[in-house]
């Protein structure tokens, strides 16, 4: 780490909201000093009339501990001699008012296993990377050119010990990252693993930013599953909470007797909706900790990318009636993005944001927010809404499958069915389909396969990649049982058949954030619920025709407009028997005829599967092409 005592410089650089590696100044550091090793200590409580460092090591008794000030805006220091690693500690803040309290570091690196809240003294210096080829690769083509589809989880509940323990960073190495290789998916988004003290908050509502939870291992042991997830090119994204925080008595809450980490003014600092303190976005000391967390996680934990929470909380001021926009949070995210931008292009920003803010992915230079994607929820929501609609009323409500296209492209896009959407009596994907046992499995393998054709980069929840029934329940691991049962285990063939699809279909990815990458064939088939559409490649002749049934009607020899005179065979389609359907298939090539259907020049004829999609790709040889 750099240097021990703190810097006028980085001083000055703390409070005016630029000091991007604060990391290296705050929380405890393994130094060597006058000849003595032990840790230093260093923190930020300008409110406060004292600050001492208590621990095992003075039986927490923190008079034997005074820290210096350093400076009139409340950075104190303290080195302490002897100390070794994982040694418990906070900070006993004595505040304007004579209280004392005990608070754990901010910006310590490891914590204590909850229920327990002390912060632990270590050195994160140490760990080999062995993820050379894999941050080589990352430089090969921007992230928009490369394929994308995320599997969301929870490490708590993907599995469990039969005691129902939880599975450690090394055990989930050894079985989460072959799992996920052999489903085919290109990243992994974890729920938040910063240190947090309620399980079922799921890591949203945080104490430890710069700590790794420790209820799955230390912080070397993250490193490692990290590191042997890109050696198995798997990405590796996190959930980030910068708008909220929790109140727990040890965490950052009036974290010096006083409004610190939030604001000021009660209106602001509290977010009713989901009990915690919002971020004072608009403070310097406050920016510096969270763009050098985001800097922090990419450095020493190789990160791939960010899933920034809550975007729409940060955007508009809370506790509202009316929105209106904090210009505080507005150029937060700006500096945020700009500055993880020149520092690691090839860091993923995500924003899961669900307001019509314009411009979330455009650059900051342009007056964007500077995300790389953001969440489709319009799309989300339109879709499951279609979805959970009975076949025979899809016809009223046809727009809601067509209306995404109309704004596709006006930003990057990831397209997500998240934890959000199969918990708290949300059901399941498979539970939302209505119809019987086949019908739902049919229009589950529809959906998944529309989702993939569309244009976007891909996310889905744990679990669904082999249908389970019951929406997620966060205290037990995922119903592996079900792969016991045939059409669940044929519903994971269709996933792993559809994710390999997708990664050799350079079509579904390298052009999909361009308009001319998608083109309707039919939009308008509102009496029989199905759409066509083409997704283009880069080169002439590149082209699937995609063809969504959304009822259980089979139709053969239908027309369908084709772009190209060639021959077009099936590549793919959710109603072969492997995967559950009913066996209604393309077996053979479909040669294009002249004449106008659909609006296009040519057409071919083929069999339309019931809830199914199929997907024919243009046979590109020398000549054949017109």
């Amino acid at each position: 780490m750099a240097a021990a005592s703190p810097t006028a410089h980085d001083v000055y650089l703390f409070h005016e909201g630029s000091l991007f590696k604060s990391y290296q100044l705050f929380g405890s550091h393994y130094r060597e000093l006058n000849g003595q090793t032990g840790y230093e200590f260093c923190v930020w409580a300008p409110h406060a009339s004292e600050v001492r460092v208590a621990g095992d090591f003075n039986s927490w008794s923190g008079e034997l501990h005074v820290m210096q000030k350093v400076n009139d805006n409340g950075i104190w220091t303290l080195f302490v001699p002897g100390l070794k690693e994982k040694e418990r500690y906070k900070y006993e803040i004595v505040t304007n008012s004579g209280k004392t309290m005990l608070k754990a570091d901010p910006y310590a690196f490891y914590s204590e296993v909850r229920p327990n809240t002390a912060s632990l003294t270590y050195d994160l210096a140490g760990y080999s990377w062995h993820d050379q080829k894999w941050q080589k690769k990352q430089k090969d083509k921007t992230i928009y050119e490369k394929p994308v589809f995320i599997y969301e989880l929870h490490l708590g509940s993907w599995k469990k010990h039969s005691d129902g323990t939880l599975y450690s960073y090394e055990e989930l190495g050894q079985s989460l990252i072959p799992y996920i290789k052999e489903q085919g998916f290109t990243h992994i988004e974890l729920l938040p693993v910063y240190e947090h003290p309620y399980d079922r908050s799921w890591g949203y509502q945080a104490t430890g930013y710069y700590s790794p939870t420790s209820r799955f291992g230390t912080p070397h042991d993250l490193m490692r599953f990290v590191d042997e997830c890109h050696q198995a090119n798997i990405g590796v994204i996190l959930d980030w909470v910068p708008g909220h925080f929790c109140k727990d008595s040890h965490g950052l809450y009036m974290f010096d007797g006083a409004p610190l980490y939030e604001y000021q003014e009660e209106r602001d600092r509290e977010n009713w909706l989901w009990g915690t303190a919002n971020f004072d976005l608009g403070k310097p000391e406050v920016q510096s900790f969270l763009i050098s967390n985001a800097l922090y996680w990419a450095e020493f934990y190789h990160i791939d990318g960010f899933r920034v929470d809550a975007v729409a909380n940060m955007l508009y001021w809370p506790n509202q009636a009316e929105r209106h926009m904090n210009p505080y949070a507005v150029a937060f995210l700006k500096k945020l993005n700009q500055t993880m931008r020149e520092a690691y292009p090839h860091v993923m920003m995500i924003a899961e944001d669900s307001t019509e803010w314009p411009q979330v992915t455009g650059s900051v230079e342009e007056g964007g927010l500077g995300f790389h994607f953001k969440w489709n929820m319009g799309w989300m929501n339109d879709v499951l809404r279609y979805m959970e609609t009975p076949f025979e009323q899809r016809r009223d409500c046809h727009q809601l499958v067509s209306f995404s296209l109309l704004y596709a492209f006006s930003e990057h896009f990831v397209l997500p069915f998240s934890h959000d959407e199969v918990v708290y009596g949300k059901k399941s994907l498979l539970h939302k389909m209505p119809g019987d046992y086949w019908q739902k499995f049919a229009q589950y393998r529809l959906l998944l396969g529309y989702m993939t054709a569309h244009p976007g980069k891909k996310l889905i929840f744990m679990g669904s990649e082999f249908a389970q029934f019951d929406e997620w329940k966060d205290t037990e691991q995922l119903d592996w049982f079900l792969n016991t049962f045939p059409m669940h285990q044929k519903a994971s063939v269709f996933t792993q058949d559809l994710l390999r699809f997708y990664q050799k279909s350079k079509i579904l990815y390298e052009n999909d954030h361009r308009a001319q990458s998608f083109e309707w064939i039919d939009v308008h088939n509102e009496e029989q619920s199905i759409f066509s559409f083409i997704r283009y490649g880069r080169r002439h002749g590149e082209a699937l025709i995609i063809l969504c049934n959304f009822t259980p009607s089979v139709y053969h020899q239908y027309d369908v407009g084709v772009p190209f005179l060639t021959q077009y065979i099936e590549v793919l389609n959710s109603d072969n028997e492997k995967y559950g359907g009913s066996g209604q298939l393309n077996k053979k090539p479909l040669a294009a005829k002249s004449g106008a259907v659909h609006q296009k020049p040519y057409y071919i004829t083929m069999t339309i599967p019931p809830y199914g999609i199929s997907i024919m790709r243009a046979v590109k040889k020398r000549g054949e092409i017109k």
